[in-house]
C-alpha cells in the first residue's frame, strides 16, 4: 500500500496447500481473523488447527470458536517459524508472485488483486510437492474420498 499497511490472514489445509479462506484488514485485531476462521469452517472442519502465537489467534474470540467446534488447538513455539512452514511458504509465495509486483493504492484494490491471486493459487498454480497438481485438485480429491468412506 502506498500509505500504511494491510494485514493478511489466510487459513490453509496443510495436506493440499488449499487456501480455504483469507481476509485483509488495516488493523491487526482478532476480528478479521475470526471472520476468516468462520469462512473456512463453512468449507471444512479440521481435527486440529495450527497457528502461531499471535494475539489474534490466542484471543478468546478466536479460541472459543475452535473449542465450540471441537477442534484441537495447536500453537507453534515462540519464534519458531519452521513449525508453521507451509503458511510461511505461502506468505513468501504471495509476496513474490503478487504483492511485490503491485502498488495497491487502496484496500479495495488490494482485496480485488489478492482475490484473483488466491483463485489462481488454488486452482491453477501447480506445486512440485503435490506431484505437479494444484491445491484444488488435491483438496477436493481427498475430500471426496473422505465422503465416500463416511458414506460406507
Amino acid at each position: 500500500m502506498q500509505h500504511g499497511f494491510v494485514y493478511l490472514c489466510a487459513i490453509m489445509d496443510w495436506f493440499s496447500r488449499y487456501v480455504l479462506a483469507w481476509d485483509i484488514s488495516i488493523t491487526m485485531g482478532a476480528a478479521f481473523c475470526t471472520r476468516t476462521l468462520e469462512k473456512a469452517l463453512m468449507i471444512s472442519k479440521p481435527e486440529i488447527f495450527n497457528s502461531d502465537q499471535g494475539s489474534q489467534f490466542t484471543s478468546a474470540d478466536f479460541t472459543v470458536i475452535l473449542e465450540r467446534e471441537g477442534i484441537s488447538i495447536s500453537m507453534d513455539g515462540r519464534g519458531r517459524v519452521f513449525d508453521n512452514i507451509f503458511v510461511e511458504r505461502l506468505w513468501r509465495t504471495v509476496k513474490y508472485e503478487e504483492v511485490y509486483l503491485h502498488n495497491y493504492l487502496t484496500v479495495s484494490e488490494a482485496r480485488r488483486s489478492l482475490s484473483k491471486y488466491f483463485f489462481f493459487y488454488d486452482t491453477e498454480r501447480i506445486h512440485q510437492s503435490l506431484g505437479y497438481k494444484t491445491p484444488y485438485e488435491i483438496y477436493f480429491k481427498e475430500s471426496f474420498k473422505q465422503q465416500l468412506k463416511q458414506a460406507a
